[in-house]
């Protein structure tokens, strides 16, 4: 009795996965894991394959993030904090590590918390990913884009754009994010919510700025607002040739998604070069510093660990000559460089987005997905995973860990 109760559960089952990305993978490799007698099959529209993977971190891929705290963890998602905490329990930081780290790719954890692999190649989880497809079997078959999906029964029938169909038992979608709408229209025709996808994690443009010509210069501790919003960020900061960049920027980016895009990326940026809140603070640090040092140049002491152009750059803009000593600063430039270190302001006009590892917010609302399972609370048999959820972390192997949690559930097809 026992075995005729399980045996609908037991029987081989088709299973597609749409998508060959991080989160494609993973739900592939764990379906398969879990369901060894059933078939899987990758399709993916393009002709490559974890092309994110690929370029992620500069060409290293940064894998996960060294959080080990499932609250903290959870704290880098601006969309799908409290779901992605209950997912992290399931499966988290420490569970990718093992992961990849059983299959012979050792990883490494860096002072910023980013994670990669010792080879500092990406190539290195892509064929581990790879490997793992061909040992268990897994179908990929490129340049096979999807058309709709429709339920039948118990199963589902997927429509390719060649006009030809197939019906699967399960399908998984796992086709990453888009910051077009209407790639998400076969799926609100399923009965899900769209929220609508516009872009997260982007750099600052800053066109009629000057400070565009510190180029290459990092400030690493400092705290960034956008005025009128409550918006909020702290760490380091990337001056590039269009504006701003760096940890500070991308994180207040991604928190301000759609803040930022409700003001058409026109907005003024306020940054404290000091990295501390207290105006009193940072004055009786200068006022030590002119004192302790008053016949040495102001442009020779550089508080804060500010960089020296940087550094050059703030006494300018504060009206104070590099060729003045402490002594000679008085209050009133000594007040005037007090407000350019805790409250500089600057003009964004415009963002740049990595078009290569573009990330979006938005996509399949998370009212619709049942995230004990991933499947869709709409359509049976229809499971998530990755970015096409309306789920995006901050800078740092967060959106990867969330590739891999929500893969890893998907595939279990619980």
């Amino acid at each position: 009795m026992l075995v005729s109760c399980l045996q609908p559960y037991l029987r081989p089952m088709k299973i597609a996965v749409i998508g060959a990305g991080a989160a494609g993978f993973f739900s592939a490799i764990s379906a398969k894991e879990n369901h060894p007698d059933s078939s899987v099959v990758i399709f993916e529209k393009s002709q490559k394959v974890l092309a994110k993977v690929k370029v992620s971190g500069g060409g290293r891929c940064n894998v996960t993030n060294g959080t080990a705290s499932i609250s903290d963890l959870a704290k880098g998602y601006p969309r799908g904090e409290k779901q992605l905490k209950k997912a992290f329990s399931v499966f988290n930081t420490a569970h990718t590590r093992k992961w990849f780290e059983l299959r012979g790719v050792p990883l490494y954890t860096q002072d910023d918390n980013r994670v990669f692999p010792k080879s500092n190649d990406s190539q290195s989880i892509i064929d581990c990913l790879m490997k793992e497809s061909k040992r268990l079997g897994i179908d990929i078959q490129l340049g096979t884009g999807i058309r709709s999906a429709n339920p039948t029964q118990e199963s589902l029938k997927l429509t390719f754009l060649d006009g030809s169909t197939t019906v699967f038992n399960k399908v998984i979608i796992a086709s990453g994010g888009s910051p077009n709408r209407s790639s998400f229209d076969w799926l609100e025709g399923l009965g899900h919510k769209i929220e609508e996808p516009v872009p997260s994690l982007f750099t600052f443009n800053m066109p009629t700025e000057s400070i565009k010509e510190l180029m290459g210069v990092v400030v690493e501790n400092t705290l960034v607002s956008i005025q009128g919003t409550k918006l909020k960020s702290s760490g380091p900061l990337l001056i590039t040739h269009w504006g701003m960049s760096g940890p500070a920027i991308l994180k207040l980016s991604a928190f301000g998604a759609r803040a930022l895009h409700g003001l058409n990326y026109e907005f003024r940026v306020s940054v404290n070069w000091a990295g501390e809140q207290n105006y009193d603070a940072v004055m009786n640090t200068l006022t030590e510093i002119a004192a302790s040092n008053p016949n040495k140049l102001s442009s020779n002491v550089k508080p804060f660990g500010i960089p020296e152009r940087m550094w050059l750059f703030l006494l300018e803009r504060s009206d104070i000559s590099s060729t003045k000593k402490w002594s000679e600063l008085g209050k009133k430039g000594l007040n005037k460089l007090v407000n350019t270190l805790t409250n500089d302001e600057y003009d964004v006009r415009g963002k740049t987005t990595f078009k290569e590892e573009f990330v979006t917010c938005g996509g399949v609302s998370l009212e619709s997905i049942n995230f004990n399972t991933m499947e869709s609370r709409v359509c049976k048999n229809l499971y998530f995973a990755g970015e096409v959820i309306d789920i995006d972390g901050i800078t740092g192997g967060y959106n990867f860990q969330a590739a891999w949690t929500t893969g890893f559930i998907a595939g279990k097809l619980g």
